[in-house]
């Protein structure tokens, strides 16, 4: 057992705090990570604000990269002094999506995290299974990716969360190619590693649309060939125009509104793609034609994760990173200590980075 520090969320909207926590040993198919970097991510002030559930206190912190320290029984795939990516899906073999040959939808619930708890002993809650404001935590050995210890940590632990969503829901989801026209809604984190993705991918015509002209600056650094404004122009419109009127062979919208969808369901091609990544609140509705939806075909997917594979994705991605053909440090705006995850929270909201990174 070991005690360290880790940011908390004790109840519903009230600023975190930090809390001394207990890291027990790793049990049979576990590690325990030295956690080097961190990246504050929407999906943590989510939890913090009750909009995942109310399973309080929560052990914050989720798109990790750090140091194996120990390995329980049975680990043969990580070992003491790797470097790995922390994700949120241990895949598990045995279920029927792994079974059938898509992992990517592995319904594993591997949870180690939640073996640690506050020093009074309450068990903590860990976002996304993970729990990685913390000097150190405890994972199900699969949470644990090994990568290129080259990677700066604060960049490859990026590749946790937002930053494979967004890759993943161009490349892997909408299976954007050579050639292709592609128009991303929302160039945030998740959106503008979509553009990332697309350029990786040979997309020729990449569209960023938003209401704000500094993510739309954002969007250019990361390959887009075109922007959108949508508070001045029609998206839908301006995606057609861009395309020769056809619409976008691939939509992502990585905002996760009825409105953004609409939009999305609208700009693509005839025969083409929409891809949600953003994430939807559970009181929010669509309503479209049902004759639309049949007479436009294609096809319309919800993307998880980015549809990734941890283990084939982020050896993958990292190596392209450090040849210099995906620039993952771009996603860094600024790195902080565990002590200014409050501040980054409203940093956040209010669109002023695309992620804060917590370095140890």
């Amino acid at each position: 057992m070991q005690q360290v520090r880790a940011v908390v969320a004790k109840a519903k909207g009230e600023p975190v705090s930090i809390e001394i926590v207990n890291v027990p040993d790793p049990g049979p198919g576990e590690a325990v990570v030295r956690v080097q970097a961190c990246g504050v991510c929407h999906t943590d002030l989510h939890y913090r604000e009750g909009g995942i559930n109310d399973d309080f206190p929560f052990l914050l912190g989720h798109e990790a990269a750090g140091i194996v320290e120990s390995v329980g029984e049975g680990v043969t795939d990580v070992a003491p002094d790797d470097f790995v990516i922390l994700n949120w899906r241990a895949v598990c073999g045995n279920c029927r999506a792994c079974r059938r040959g898509e992992p990517w939808y592995c319904f594993s619930t591997h949870n180690a995290a939640q073996k640690m708890t506050l020093t009074s002993g309450q068990e903590l809650s860990p976002a996304l299974g993970i729990g990685a404001f913390v000097e150190k935590t405890l994972v199900h050995a699969g949470q644990a990716t090994l990568v290129n210890p080259a990677a700066k940590p604060e960049v490859a632990g990026l590749l946790g969360c937002g930053v494979m969503a967004g890759i993943g829901a161009a490349i892997n989801t909408g299976k954007v190619g050579r050639g292709d026209s592609i128009a991303v809604i929302g160039c945030g984190g998740v959106g503008n590693a979509a553009i990332a993705g697309a350029r990786l991918a040979g997309a020729s015509t990449i569209i960023a649309v938003d209401v704000d002209d500094r993510k739309l600056g954002w969007a250019k650094d990361f390959g887009a060939t075109h922007t959108i404004n949508s508070r001045e122009q029609d998206a839908v419109e301006g995606i057609q125009a861009l395309t020769d009127g056809n619409g976008a062979n691939v939509v992502v919208d990585a905002v996760g509104r009825p409105e953004t969808f609409t939009q999305a369901f609208y700009a693509r091609d005839l025969a083409g793609t929409v891809v949600l990544v953003g994430v939807p609140t559970p009181d929010m509705r669509i309503e479209l034609p049902l004759l639309d939806v049949f007479g436009r075909g294609g096809a319309t997917k919800s993307s998880w994760y980015g549809d990734c594979l941890p283990s084939r994705d982020f050896p993958m991605l990292i190596d392209l990173h450090l040849q210099g053909r995906l620039p993952l440090e771009k996603f860094v705006s600024e790195t902080i200590g565990l002590d200014d995850v409050e501040a980054a929270f409203h940093k956040m909201h209010q669109g002023e980075v695309l992620r804060s990174v917590v370095v140890f």
